[in-house]
């Protein structure tokens, strides 16, 4: 057997296209416009060393090159550049060996002097007049030298004075150089000896590294190119300047790069939030035509869940960028709102919606889409029909566990301490009471403003002291009763296909109200008397009772009904045909050419056109309004049944199925074959109950059972 609904082709039209566009853009400009308020030109008009009046925050994420930043990263890079010499290896190769043989010509007197040849004498006169630059105590050590011991004395004079001066020998450093010289000399020489040699070198130490000017800028200019530029990245939301500091000049460039202090508009976040509202309205609107057509053709009903989705994003935005503030708005309200006067499906596409505009509208944030999205589906969840009090205080609690449980749950994967997870539990409390709280107060008052029927304004219409019912139950009491039964059966069915019971109840009472404006024409009004209809030809009986749908329709208007309500009036017959007067219109067209046993007769009856005797519709639209118009059928028909015996009853109850459903009058709502058979069984049952058997007493013990009843009553 088939589960799926009965399929009606949905057609997109030119009027759809047309509904779509304007509706989009609408809703598109509208919330385009509440997500972009901070982008609206308003320049602070700060300067360096003013004091922040209050926290200036950046109101989206950038990354920008900090020109201060880089000069100042500049500027480090050429302070640390240490002067620069013009010293090179070459140059100083050739700075020592003319400094070797400098001193070559210094020390040849004294090589003369230590020659074998000489007498001690001349030579001594010889060393007085030879360097001429040593101290007296150099002087004495010389003169006391052996020729041996001179040749080591320059020798290690000579390797010193290479090593030094092929080494990097600044002009600054040439005095320092002299100081350190007797350290340097080496070999077995005795401290006189090395400081003779200290002495006789320390002249010949000249500098092979000058200070360069033109290479110091070189390699500041180096460095200073080597320098990357300075990438500063803000995060949304992140404190520029906290309130009473004095802004300074980094300060100011990320004021300036975010173009606070002009008054400029920012397109680039105009264009985001744009393309946000293209993607949230589109998807929604797409939504509600493919899978809720009856929603998409009633402005009402797209007025409300405009309204619903524009009035939360306003509240989101003016609590955006606060750590803990947005977590305090009941936006459950919203999903549960939507359960009750819409259906679950549509309240939880609208706070997913609402759930991704509160992540786009707090930095991207994760738990805040998350808190609203749990929380409003716990509240639909929760909330069912919505006809008690205690359903939404079940709601309300519903929402504060689940907001409890997800700040928890992102308070323990993150870095948040015990204060602030206690805070956030607070924010669930508030939000999930005021979420209960705004639903049950406001959501009666919403379904009179939108048109939209609640279980509160149900349970009123179907009080039997409503002034349409009185009027059925005086002026027609057959329908009454009628009602009444229909009411019974449409009910029991729609409890048996999770349809809605009270609004098949309700509905199946206010059905025929037209027969108020013409209460004998309809049999059960009749009370045995005369039937009109007797003396009617077919057409115009099929036309007196095709009128009281159309006046149903008026009276329903005058007695503001709500529209959902008066839909069920002419739905409840469809386009189905009267069988009854069209059978006997056929059978009077028939009669002048022998009746419809001749061809001739059957060819007059087949031109009888069965249009004349169909009602004008619509086909039912809803469950609901299958239910009225196959109890109403079956309650007309078990009336004419001469024996109410099970048997009979499930026969008339499949034939009426069978006829509804192959002459295509459900072709337009969502029943399903098990539907069907759902609601055979539901009828057959509740049939059984009204009209079952009951024990055939004697006369006799009836005048006893009636004595005792007095007796009783008496007593």
């Amino acid at each position: 057997m088939l589960t799926q609904p009965i399929d009606r082709a949905v057609v997109f039209r030119r009027g759809d296209a047309l509904r779509l566009i304007v509706v989009s853009l609408l809703l598109i400009g509208a919330l385009t416009a509440i997500l972009a308020i901070d982008v609206v030109p308003t320049g602070l008009g700060l300067q360096v060393g003013d004091i922040a009046q209050g926290s200036i925050r950046a109101p989206r994420a950038i990354t920008f090159q900090s020109e201060l930043l880089t000069e100042e990263a500049r500027a480090a890079a050429r302070a640390a550049v240490p002067p620069q010499y013009d010293y090179t290896p070459e140059r100083a190769a050739t700075i020592a060996a003319e400094q070797a043989a400098a001193l070559e010509r210094a020390v040849s007197p004294v090589d003369a002097a230590m020659t074998a040849e000489l007498a001690p004498a001349a030579r001594a006169e010889l060393l007085r007049t030879a360097l001429p630059g040593l101290s007296a105590e150099a002087r004495a050590t010389l003169l006391g030298l052996a020729p041996e011991r001179w040749k080591a004395v320059r020798a290690e004079a000579a390797r010193v004075l290479d090593q030094v001066e092929r080494t990097e020998l600044r002009d600054t450093d040439v005095a320092a150089a002299r100081r350190d010289l007797p350290s340097r000399i080496l070999g077995d020489l005795t401290p006189a000896e090395r400081s003779l040699a200290a002495e006789i070198v320390a002249p010949l130490l000249v500098p092979n590294s000058s200070y360069s000017e033109l290479l110091t800028e070189q390699a500041r200019a180096d460095a200073e190119r080597a320098v990357a530029p300075v990438i500063v990245r803000i995060r949304q939301n992140e404190v520029i300047v906290d309130a009473g500091h004095p802004i300074s000049a980094a300060d100011m460039e990320k004021i300036d790069a975010f173009g606070l202090n002009e008054s400029r508009l920012d397109l680039a976040r105009l264009a985001g939030w744009f393309v946000a509202a293209i993607l949230v309205v589109g998807l929604l609107l797409a939504w509600i035509q493919r899978f809720r057509p009856a929603f998409w053709h009633r402005n009402n009903v797209l007025l409300l869940l405009g309204l619903v989705l524009l009035f939360t994003a306003f509240a989101l935005k003016l609590t955006a960028g606060r750590s803990i503030l947005p977590f305090f708005l009941p936006v459950a309200a919203a999903g549960i709102l939507l359960a009750i006067l819409l259906d679950a499906e549509t309240a939880t596409v609208v706070i997913a919606a609402i759930a991704l505009i509160a992540g786009l509208t707090n930095g991207s944030s994760l738990e805040l889409s998350t808190y609203i999205l749990l929380g409003g589906l716990a509240g639909i969840i929760a909330i069912r029909r919505g006809d008690r009090l205690q359903s939404f205080v079940r709601a309300g609690l519903a929402v504060l566990i689940v907001n409890v449980l997800a700040v928890t749950t992102f308070s323990l994967l993150g870095e948040r301490d015990l204060t602030g997870i206690l805070q956030l539990w607070g924010a669930a409390a508030a939000a999930a009471g005021g979420s209960a709280v705004a639903a049950v107060g406001s959501f009666a008052v919403l379904g009179n403003l939108f048109g939209i029927l609640t279980v509160f304004q149900l349970l009123e219409l179907a009080n039997p002291s409503q002034p349409l019912l009185r009027r059925l139950l005086v002026e027609t009491p057959g329908t009454y009763h009628h009602s009444l039964m229909v009411g019974n059966l449409a009910e029991r069915a729609a409890e048996a296909i999770g349809a809605d019971p009270l609004l098949t109840r309700v509905a199946a009472y206010y059905h025929d109200i037209g027969k108020l404006a013409n209460p004998l024409a309809f049999i059960e009004n009749q009370a045995g008397g005369e039937n009109i209809h007797d003396q009617l030809e077919p057409e115009a009986s099929a036309q007196i009772l095709k009128q009281h749908v159309v006046d149903g329709i008026d009276i329903a208007y005058r007695a503001h009904l709500p529209k959902a309500l008066i839909a069920f009036i002419p739905q409840h017959h469809g386009t189905a045909i009267m069988g009854y007067f069209y059978g006997k219109a056929r059978e009077q067209a028939a009669a002048p050419f022998g009746g419809l046993g001749t061809p001739e007769g059957a060819r007059a009856a087949d031109a009888v056109d069965p249009r004349r005797f169909r009602h004008a519709g619509p086909k039912p639209q809803s469950r609901e309004a299958a239910l009225i118009m196959l109890a109403d059928g079956v309650e007309a028909s078990v009336r004419a049944l001469s024996s109410r015996d099970e048997p009979a009853i499930r026969a008339m109850v499949e034939r009426i199925i069978e006829e509804r459903l192959s002459d295509g009058q459900f072709d337009e709502c969502d029943l399903t074959l098990r539907d069907l058979e759902r609601i055979r069984e539901a009828f057959v049952a509740q049939l059984r109950g009204m009209y079952h058997q009951r024990v055939a007493y004697p006369e006799s013990k009836v005048v006893e059972l009636e004595s005792r009843r007095g007796a009783g009553g008496r007593g």
